[in-house]
């Protein structure tokens, strides 16, 4: 792993460093600053792929060892980008006309409301203002397999639990990093009029017609196809903060632009709610446990889809065209318009705009931002979407019509916004303003 190589990186990437693909003529430079990136920060494989409408301008993947398999239908768990893959399936039941956002989820889950969450609605779920960033208890993997969340094995857990909120004033926002997935999937398969999970509908709707490999809950033969992830450390990520870019520091930030956003995020840290909650899941002590083919094949829509950049840029690119693809309506207009409409800003470390379908809008900044929402913003403003855990980013531009996704399998964690990802939408933006 790029992490464990030391100070042989550099000479080794030289060496054995591999970038295939395509880009279109006048997005040269995408290439360019994709293979530059490769070879200087710390990366082992990673996906590039970017839609202008519905030509693919983009297709590129790269890994820094020539003893890879890796290629552009790899798939790779992308995190919190799978958020956005359940917001879609969610709009989708808009669409049929069978949920709203307005409605309290006890509308369509009856069970949902003991314990006092009878009011919540399924806009605040999908703007992480639910009060349930956190269960009381881990959940064991083996009953995220979907015949055992038909069994509402998971879904037994969630009515079981209470709604706790950050204390203050104006605190009800709070990142639901993994719970969102588990409450939005319950709430799909009930309201869906086959019963299915986000990830058969996924198969189902997406995966097939749009040959868009998008995966909740890989299968047995899929596992072969599956590139591990790796974080790179803390210490090796704050080791190469310190170095100057000219002596080939391996990360975007130095360690005076880390700790400025870090620092943002402390009073957040300290009123969560999930600080000293349970483990998402039973027997999990690292993010390398997204490794184990048990979890996997599990469905936590949130924090474990399976994709490739291919496949999301594809999905990202039917959204920038509003829900159209090749004449064939994906998604309604009134769906989509639903899925975007009400974006709120409120802060949960991080301020952030969720839309009332539970998309973030990244717009220009404004005066008195702080360093952090201008990392998060500046250069991707107009994207909608969200990003993944260490690097991945799936969002789209309806102005632009722009569908793009970036996966990547070194995770830079502290790489709070994923902004090694973001100079490629900001230099795809560059390249349409040359056009």
């Amino acid at each position: 792993m790029v992490q464990r190589l030391g100070t042989t990186v550099a000479s080794k990437v030289a060496e054995e460093f591999r970038i295939e693909g395509t880009v279109a003529p006048g997005f040269e430079s995408v290439k360019q600053l994709f293979e530059h990136n490769m070879k200087n920060l710390a990366e082992e494989h990673a996906q590039l792929c970017v839609y202008v409408g519905e030509e693919k301008v983009v297709d590129l993947w790269a890994s820094v060892t020539s003893e890879s398999d890796f290629t552009g239908d790899s798939l790779v768990n992308i995190f919190s980008s799978g958020k956005s893959l359940e917001a879609i399936a969610m709009a989708t039941l808009v669409a049929k006309g069978l949920l709203n956002y307005d409605a309290k989820i006890t509308d369509y889950w009856p069970e949902f409301g003991a314990h006092g969450k009878q009011q919540l609605t399924v806009a605040q779920l999908m703007r992480h203002e639910a009060g349930l960033a956190a269960f009381d208890v881990s959940l064991d993997p083996q009953n995220l397999l979907r015949h055992h969340i038909k069994q509402n094995k998971i879904g037994n857990i969630i009515e079981r639990q209470t709604q706790k909120f950050r204390k203050g004033e104006g605190k009800v926002r709070e990142y639901h990093a993994v719970t969102r997935g588990w409450i939005v999937n319950e709430v799909f398969r009930r309201v869906d009029p086959h019963g299915r999970t986000i990830g058969e509908f996924l198969r189902d709707d997406i995966y097939g017609p749009l040959s868009a490999d998008v995966v909740i809950g890989v299968e047995q033969e899929e596992l072969n196809r599956v590139a591990k992830v790796s974080p790179i450390g803390i210490g090796f990520h704050l080791r190469e903060s310190l170095k100057p870019r000219v002596l080939g520091r391996r990360v975007k930030d130095n360690i005076f632009q880390i700790t400025g956003k870090l620092v943002r995020m402390i009073p957040a840290l300290r009123s969560s709610t999930s600080a000293n909650a349970p483990a998402p899941f039973v027997g999990m002590k690292d993010i390398e446990f997204f490794n184990t083919p048990g979890v996997a094949m599990g469905e936590t829509p949130s924090a474990n889809a399976h994709c490739s950049a291919r496949g999301l840029a594809k999905v990202a690119a039917v959204m920038a065209m509003r829900g159209v693809w090749a004449g064939s309506e994906i998604l309604s207009e009134v769906a989509w318009k639903a899925m975007h409409k009400d974006p709120v800003k409120a802060n949960m470390g991080l301020r952030t705009t969720f839309t009332q379908g539970g998309v973030a809008l990244f717009s220009a900044v404004t005066a008195g931002s702080t360093k952090l929402e201008r990392a998060a913003s500046q250069g991707r403003e107009g994207f909608y979407g969200w990003m993944g855990l260490g690097g991945s980013i799936f969002q789209w531009h309806p102005q632009q019509k722009i569908g793009f996704a970036f996966v990547p399998t070194s995770l830079h964690v502290l790489d709070l916004v994923n902004e090694r990802g973001k100079m490629y939408q900001a230099e795809v933006l560059r390249c349409l303003e040359r056009s």
